[in-house]
């Protein structure tokens, strides 16, 4: 007889299991916590911190959670809805085959999707490698000197090439040409940037339109090599005449190309940008991919963007550090070269990695097969009926346009109808780009496409012997490229799977040990939330596929969309801007456009308070406004008085303030309710940067207290992993009245108040299925749950740690948000010992350092999120608590302050090993292996870091920017 059982079959089931797995701390370590802190329980500690003005007083309306099962197959579903075609578009965005090797290894691996920007360069010497390898790829194939480490995308990239550009040459013209046969997303988002800087974009769509342009005044150029309808050119002159203005000569051009065809830096060209797509990034309905800029020597200070140099260590060793970090937005605020924060850094150690796997070689290889198929292409096209004089151009490497007129559309219909996607461009003309992965098959089926019913149609074989491509000679490359030994050594899988592992073996990652840095959310990114991005319905669908094919990526959009506005409280959303500094940008656009939308154009001013991220001040003058700074007090809340005085100063031309909520000093300002109301008394708009969305998530919403604008860092709050520095996403959200301004795509078939912020119609569409899973399984308490337990560990930490490192900022009852700041300064005076030497020190004991210097100088900043268990909680503080130990030892005068294991930190193996110890302290107080000093690191567990601290100075006086030479090693 079986036994009834005790429950109901329903309450056997748990939907909300995959909450207890994000959310580190289970209940008996929530109650040690608060006992702690102090507090009866965790609704009391968020009650005491959150100001109750703003408090959430009706929950968020979404879905109840699903388990991980439940909600992969739910967005199974969604994903086929989406239909995977041939597609023969282009247009910037081809079918790749991302190597196995690096697709497992790298692109899903968490290792290298979990690491952080390598601000800390001892710990981050694996994908500093890579992106080193990347700019070395980039220079040679462009034949320019220096590339940055990454860019957003093509469109964007040149965006910045031409404020670039405006920076650096001689003409004062405020005009910028831009050929017509540039990619149209390209052209769009380069006319967005243009209109709030007062710069005159003129496009040139006819070789007449070009000659006029050409003679008259501009301070820069952009033409598509190979052009968008895939026509070849030798643009030697044209770069003379630009020159001989006083312009700079800038290149859109494809790497993929370039193996076969002369490269721009040998005509001269000054600035030369593009995407890495094809190397190994799937489409993914537009991203991400990471695009790239290389430049003139003499522009790289005024370049935008992230450049990996190589420097020294303590010990002489080569070693990589970002270069020239004076120039970025964290530095230089309104004043820095670009607003850019986050960069593109997994898409771009892929495609690096693909240069690696195949080598030149395999890469020349991979193009001519295109080339080859091209002209092949072009051969039976020509004995159907198609001849030359109906093309576009003669010349071509992957893309052929024929001028089909009244023929177009059942061109394109009966592609459909056979599962393929041609491009329609200029009204009457159709275009074919072929790719990597394009097969004999393939060719055949276009050429069914443009016969006539009843047609023979050829077969390849008949074109393949003695095919030439349609490449002219006097545009063939003879330059060599990627010389250097790591293209030239990892061609087989075992070799490439070492060299992988060899370098992700160097870094510190979310992987292997919390990350406790401020403001940066580095929080768990659940392996159920990555699995469906290589997903081949989410992967393989081209951004300007028909609509129709693109109905699961639109269902998704949207329900994430409404998702994000329940979270935030405001009314409208877009997922376009493909960084969290393209949506500040597309924020303050919309609020600009609104000003003018009512008549009031003049109002120009932004009020962004002084403890405010760089990307504030930097967005701002990015749409043209004029930022005034305003004080905060000594709490490092808003200073309410000197708000009112710039307010009623600028009142006339007022357009909005900036703030970040919580704040950036880690505390929930309590007047934040009356400082919005202030603004809009005066005619402004509030924006709420989003980057402490965790702290108010299912808590308070932007929306609800006064925020008119925020956006979001999903790769923050909402668990897209930052890869080492990218991708990221950053959606604007606004108010009712200002969703009308929010951005369009006019390429993408999406209106809009102001243009195109990225390439893509929907920006880095094929991460967003990591939000969209990390919402379905949380559920409305389950991200609240997040939210508070962020808090709980923040106040816990800060708790423990405040008799040996005092937290600078906190409200009226001690409590911090969920961050917190300690106060290092006071050390310097009583030891020697700074605020980068514990960062330094904490690498011996297993940790990434906190954020350093930011927003206070001296100082540490510690976000531990809602995901770290307890026991890392604590390893993290009793690692804190033994470096203050080593520090008093110092400032007893039993270590000298130049000779002390922070000094010296961090230590390798190497030199802990060699023969001869002459160091004030044993090598097992270098190595923190001792035992039994609280924090400790178990021997087994220990991270060897594979250089000693690197020189920042060394590398900025002597910048090198591509791959180290091999004798430096020996």
């Amino acid at each position: 007889m079986l036994m009834q059982s005790a429950l109901p079959l329903g309450e056997l089931e748990n939907p909300a299991e995959f909450i207890p797995r994000h959310i580190g701390i289970d209940e008996a370590g929530e109650k040690h916590m608060l006992s702690v802190i102090g507090e009866a329980s965790r609704r009391a500690l968020v009650d005491s911190i959150v100001p109750r003005s703003i408090a959430r007083t009706s929950q968020m309306k979404l879905p109840a959670p699903a388990t991980e099962a439940q909600a992969l197959l739910e967005l199974r579903a969604i994903a086929n809805r989406n239909k995977v075609a041939k597609s023969f578009i282009g247009q910037g965005y081809y079918g790749t085959l991302t190597p196995g090797v690096i697709l497992r290894n790298i692109l899903e691996n968490p290792a290298w999707y979990t690491a952080y920007t390598p601000y800390q360069a001892e710990i981050s010497q694996g994908r500093m490698e890579a992106l080193v390898n990347f700019q070395t790829m980039v220079c040679d194939l462009t034949a320019m000197p220096i590339a940055n480490a990454s860019m957003l995308d093509e469109a964007t990239a040149a965006a910045e090439a031409m404020t670039l550009a405006k920076r650096s040459v001689k003409s004062r013209s405020n005009t910028f040409v831009v050929a017509g046969d540039c990619h149209p997303q390209t052209i769009e988002v380069v006319q967005t940037r243009a209109k709030p800087l007062g710069i005159d974009v003129v496009l040139a769509n006819s070789a007449e339109e070009w000659d006029r342009a050409v003679a008259g005044d501009y301070f820069g150029a952009l033409i598509q090599y190979p052009a968008s309808s895939g026509w070849l050119h030798d643009w030697k002159p044209e770069v003379d005449k630009i020159h001989a203005k006083g312009a700079a000569a800038i290149f859109a051009a494809d790497l993929l190309a370039l193996t076969l065809i002369v490269p721009p830096g040998e005509w001269g060209a000054d600035i030369v940008v593009g995407t890495t797509q094809r190397f190994g990034m799937p489409m993914g309905a537009g991203g991400p991919h990471a695009a790239y800029l290389a430049c003139r020597d003499d522009y790289k200070r005024s370049m935008p963007g992230r450049l990996v140099g190589v420097s020294v260590d303590s010990h002489g060793n080569p070693a990589y550090r970002l270069a020239l970090q004076t120039r970025e937005q964290h530095i230089r605020r309104e004043k820095a070269t670009s607003n850019i924060c986050t960069a593109q850094v997994l898409p771009a150690v892929v495609a690096s990695m693909y240069a690696v796997y195949h080598g030149p070689q395999g890469l020349k290889r991979i193009a001519q097969r295109v080339a080859a198929y091209t002209a092949i292409l072009a051969k039976g096209l020509e004995r159907l009926g198609w001849e030359a004089t109906r093309m576009h151009h003669a010349t071509a490497f992957d893309t052929l346009s024929f001028k089909t007129g009244e023929r177009t559309q059942e061109i394109a219909k009966r592609a459909v109808a056979l599962g393929a996607n041609l491009r329609q461009a200029w009204g009457e003309y159709t275009c074919i780009s072929l790719d990597e992965t394009t097969t004999r098959a393939e060719i055949e089926l276009v050429w069914k496409i443009f016969a006539k019913d009843g047609e023979a149609i050829p077969s390849v074989s008949e074109f393949e012997k003695g095919i030439e491509p349609m490449i002219p000679n006097e545009l063939r490359r003879t330059s060599e490229f990627l010389a250097h030994p790591v293209f030239n050594t990892h061609h087989s899988e075992t070799g490439m799977l070492r060299y992988i592992r060899s370098l992700s073996d160097k870094d510190l990652a979310l992987d292997r040990t919390m990350i406790p840095l401020g403001s940066c959310t580095m929080k768990l990114n659940a392996t159920s939330e990555m699995i469906p991005i290589t997903w081949p319905e989410f992967a393989h669908v081209h951004p300007f596929a028909p609509r129709e094919q693109l109905a699961g990526y639109i269902e998704l959009d949207k329900q994430l969309r409404e998702w994000l506005c329940q979270a935030t409280g405001y009314a409208g959303i877009s997922l376009q801007p493909n960084a969290g500094s393209q949506g500040e940008y597309a924020g303050l656009l919309a609020i600009k456009a609104w000003h003018e939308s009512r008549g009031q154009g003049h109002r120009n001013v932004c009020l962004i308070p002084s403890s405010a991220h760089g990307t504030n001040p930097a967005s701002a003058q990015m749409v043209g406004m004029q930022v005034v700074v305003t004080a905060c007090d000594a709490n490092g809340n808003v200073d309410m008085a000197d708000l009112k005085a710039k307010c009623e100063q600028h009142q006339d031309k007022l357009a909005c303030i900036m703030i970040t909520y919580p704040s950036t000093h880690g505390v929930f300002e309590m007047q934040v309710k009356e400082l919005c109301e202030m603004v809009h008394s005066y005619g402004g708009r509030v924006y709420v940067d989003g980057a402490n969305m965790n702290a108010l998530v299912g808590v308070a919403a932007p929306g609800e207290f006064g925020g008119d604008v925020s956006h979001l860092n999903l790769h923050k709050t909402f668990c897209i992993p930052h890869g080492g520095g990218g991708p990221g996403v950053g959606p604007v959200c606004v108010v009712e009245d200002l969703v009308p301004f929010l951005p369009g795509h006019a390429a993408g078939g999406i209106e809009g108040g102001v243009g195109a912020v990225s390439a893509a119609p929907l920006g880095n569409a094929a991460v967003l299925p990591i939000s969209w899973m990390y919402c379905r399984m949380m559920g409305p308490e389950g991200l609240r749950q997040a939210t508070e337990v962020a808090i709980l560990s923040a106040n816990y930490i800060s708790t423990r740690l405040k008799d040996h490192y005092p937290t600078l900022y906190a409200s009226a009852n001690g409590h911090v948000a969920h961050e917190c700041i300690l106060d290092l300064r006071p050390l310097k005076d009583t030891s020697g010992v700074t605020a980068e030497d514990v960062a330094k020190r904490l690498v011996d004991y297993g940790f990434h350092a906190p954020t350093l210097s930011f927003p206070v100088a001296g100082t540490l900043m510690v976000e531990p999120t809602e995901s770290e268990t307890l026991e890392e909680l604590d390893r993290f503080i009793d690692a804190m608590i033994a470096i203050r130990a080593e520090i008093r030892r110092v400032e007893r005068g039993e270590w000298p302050q130049d000779d002390n294991p922070l000094k010296n930190a961090p230590h390798t193996a190497t030199a802990l090993l060699k023969g001869e110890w002459s160091h004030a302290y044993s090598r097992e107080t270098g190595a923190a292996v001792h035992e039994p000093t609280p924090g400790h690191i178990a021997r087994h567990a220990k991270y060897w870091p594979p250089v000693g601290r690197v020189d920042n100075v060394y590398g900025d006086r002597n910048l090198f920017c591509s791959c180290v030479p091999m004798s430096a090693y020996e």
